[in-house]
């Protein structure tokens, strides 16, 4: 794929394998021309930019007389203030004059292959013959600011990754820049559904819908991370659009802290789509010769639905966000201590615990919160990175090699932003933490938030964190953040650079996280923020799993695991087995389909297998058996979701749930399907497979110990799988759930 300029039109044509996006130059103003099928040509006579309107849309002074232009109703490519555009802008900064208006014209630009680095913020990435890159530079032509944005188009997917760049060519005076988006698109109609991912602590990540209507439509977290209520994602549905087919625009942000997404419908009936970091609490002082780069947007297109779309998202975000060995490798199953101790554990507890789980044939052991300082309960230590030696006298490496004794690696709980007020580092450096001058911060979960921004803090934590996975051994961390940071102001900056703090939170935690990972490359680690309340790009380009949600019920993870799967690929989303009745929740499920549900993702267990049956047991150890047979396509395969929510015109109150993996060579497939309850004579249920090979014949497999639904080994085509489908009658009672492996005959 390419990215072309055709000067006798003035004309970018960014072309990705199945879509053209265009650019348009109209003198020196940038317009946006539309992100289309692919075409095989250009004539400019499809998208105009002048359009009659009364003069209530102003025209710029050098076209007054000459043709009416007016920015409030053309398709901007980078809309701003002050020129007669009153839709959302794309930037807002404030001069030395205090005036807040800007105009920017193009100045030049730049087609390379291959993708730049964006200085201190996680990106993705690509090779010289995986991607191009086009760089348009604007100027200001009555101020200082010289703005450049960035556009890459992926050779192997239908994607372009967008950020803008901005900077101060000013040798004395300062500019205040109050708001700048990753990416803005103008679409000239507003037929479109909006879906988000949204929801609450243990309730995460739902997907919904709404139709578009006049006016504005966001998703945003003004939370100082990209929150449990909502993600860092938006797509917009064409009319008609499904899982399976139609067009789809999706917007995702590579970033951690306060965004926003949204869609303003106009008084002509247009869309803008907007995504980028929050206004909210934001502002940066450019300085003479300062500079200032976005997160990246990931925008990707699909004429093939919602499911494409999530598959695009896959691909991308594994093999060119995630690094390093682990990004490629098999992950570990787990067994974490937690649900099975919290914090009331010895040496004892934790080898008799890590005996069964190897008996079991479980590969990773994860110490969870209560290892360090004073800590046996939330109210103390964090901070405090050394071994409780009351709870474990032999010191860490003792439990490290009684881990790797038994053949398991060996992983901790870490929540290195946090400080307890009940700690040593806190009554040391009181200032380390969040807060506004003299005033009392605010508690939750009875701790602060560090001050990320600080390079004293960040020390602190790479030489604590360095020290103890080096003196233990450690195998993995899971790297939790477990309140939303309040009183967000620091110590270390002056009155003018106060309202940076919330976007130099992140600055500093990704330079530690840099830090840490190119350290210790062998280390897997897993993000957490009370489940999935940080489940974003950003934290994926450093921590190549996350911990989906703390709600570990098998029901709930249905549409919570669905609803992060539209963005996030399957080996990103960590799922455990807990008890039941579950603790959370207190409901009653199977072990069956806890298995099952769990296996969507990167596998484990959550709870104290010594207090199981020999019965329960054997079946752990059949689900680690059979997660080990699938783990490869489950991991790095394919994913299509054949009921959700949305399916069908579906809501939340579909009986069940379908989803299913397919091998990159086809050769295998994985499909689930799980009831969220029972009817009483229940309509039939078709399951119709997707991503088949229509001539080659699979044979259907279920499990052992299943009741399965067709007789074992039977074989089908996959054309008459994909288009025919299977009809089960055998729906299971409540909190039941139905495994079926394919494979190619």
């Amino acid at each position: 794929m390419s990215v072309r300029f055709d000067s006798k039109k003035n004309v970018f044509l960014l072309e990705t394998p199945s879509s053209t996006y265009v650019i348009r130059l109209y003198g020196k103003r940038v317009l946006h021309g539309g992100w289309f099928h692919c075409l095989p040509g250009w004539s400019d006579a499809c998208v105009t930019p002048s359009s009659e309107r009364p003069s209530f849309s102003p025209v710029p002074e050098d076209f007054e007389g000459k043709i009416y232009f007016s920015p409030d109703v053309c398709q901007q490519e980078f809309p701003v203030t002050g020129r007669g555009d009153f839709r959302a802008p794309a930037i807002e900064a404030v001069d030395s004059t205090g005036a807040n208006g800007t105009e920017f014209l193009y100045v030049s630009h730049d087609i390379f292959r291959g993708k730049k680095k964006i200085p201190g913020l996680p990106a993705t990435y690509a090779d010289e013959d995986e991607a191009a890159t086009l760089e348009i530079h604007l100027a200001d032509p009555s101020g200082p600011l010289r703005l450049t944005l960035s556009y890459t188009v992926w050779e192997q997917y239908d994607a372009i990754c967008r950020h803008a760049r901005i900077r101060n060519a000013s040798e004395t005076e300062d500019v205040s820049l109050r708001s700048l988006m990753s990416a803005s698109m103008d679409f000239p109609h507003y037929r479109f559904k909006m879906l988000q991912l949204s929801g609450a602590h243990t309730r995460e990540r739902r997907m919904i819908t709404r139709t578009l209507c006049p006016g504005m439509q966001s998703v945003e977290s003004r939370r100082g991370m990209s929150s449990h209520q909502q993600n860092p994602f938006m797509a917009l549905m064409g009319e008609g659009a499904t899982e399976t087919g139609g067009e789809v625009f999706g917007f995702s942000l590579v970033y951690s802290g306060n965004f926003i997404a949204r869609a303003e419908v106009d008084q002509f009936g247009t869309c803008r789509a907007q995504i980028g970091i929050n206004p909210y609490n934001f502002s940066w002082k450019l300085e003479p010769g300062g500079e200032f780069c976005t997160p990246e947007a990931v925008l990707v297109r699909s004429e093939q639905g919602l499911g494409a779309m999530s598959r695009t998202y896959h691909e991308l975000y594994r093999r060119h966000l995630c690094r390093g060995e682990w990004r490629d490798k098999a992950r570990p199953i787990v067994i974490n201590n937690w649900e099975a101790t919290y914090f009331d554990f010895t040496a004892e507890k934790l080898f008799a615990l890590a005996d069964t789980a190897a008996s079991c044939g479980m590969e990773l052991f994860v110490l969870d919160d209560g290892w360090f300082g004073k800590r046996d309960d939330d109210k103390s230590s964090l901070g405090d990175w050394f071994v409780n030696k009351e709870k474990l006298p032999e010191g860490l490496k003792h439990i490290a090699d009684g881990i790797h004794s038994r053949g398991m690696k060996f992983g901790l709980w870490f929540e290195p932003e946090m400080i307890s007020p009940d700690s040593g580092l806190y009554r040391a450096h009181p200032d380390w933490c969040l807060h506004v001058g003299d005033r009392k911060p605010a508690l939750g979960r009875h701790q602060l938030v560090l001050d990320m921004s600080r390079k004293d803090v960040r020390d602190y934590l790479e030489q604590t964190i360095s020290s103890i996975i080096s003196e233990s051994g450690l195998d993995y961390i899971k790297w939790d953040f477990n309140r939303c940071p309040s009183d967000v102001a620091s110590a270390a900056l002056p009155a003018d650079r106060q309202m940076e703090v919330s976007h130099r939170f992140y600055l500093g935690l990704y330079e530690l996280l840099e830090r840490l990972v190119t350290k210790f490359p062998h280390v897997l680690f897993e993000s957490c923020s009370g489940g999935g309340g940080r489940f974003d790009p950003g934290m994926l380009h450093y921590m190549p799993q996350t911990w989906t949600s703390d709600n570990t019920d098998a029901l709930s993870r249905i549409s919570i695991q669905l609803g992060t799967s539209v963005v996030y690929p399957p080996s990103a989303m960590s799922c455990h087995v807990s008890a039941s009745p579950n603790h959370q929740i207190g409901r009653m499920t199977t072990l069956s389909m806890r298995g099952d549900v769990a296996m969507a993702g990167t596998f484990g267990y959550e709870l104290d297998l010594n207090k199981l049956s020999s019965e329960e047991i054997a079946e752990i150890k059949s689900q680690v058996g059979l997660y080990k047979q699938i783990r490869d396509v489950v991991q790095f395969g394919s994913l299509y979701r054949l009921e959700t929510p949305l399916s069908a015109g579906r809501t939340e109150s579909s009986s069940y749930g379908a989803w299913q993996y397919v091998s990159p060579d086809k050769g295998r497939s994985v499909i689930t399907v799980a009831w969220s309850y029972a009817e009483a004579n229940a309509e039939y249920l078709l399951v119709k497979p997707q991503g088949l090979e229509e001539d080659a014949a699979y044979a259907i497999h279920c499990p052992p110990g299943r009741i399965p639904p067709f007789p074992e080994g039977t074989k089908v085509s996959g054309g008459e799988l994909m288009y025919c489908g299977l009809r089960l009658t055998n729906q299971p009672g409540y909190g039941g759930s139905l495994m079926l492996l394919l494979e190619k005959a």
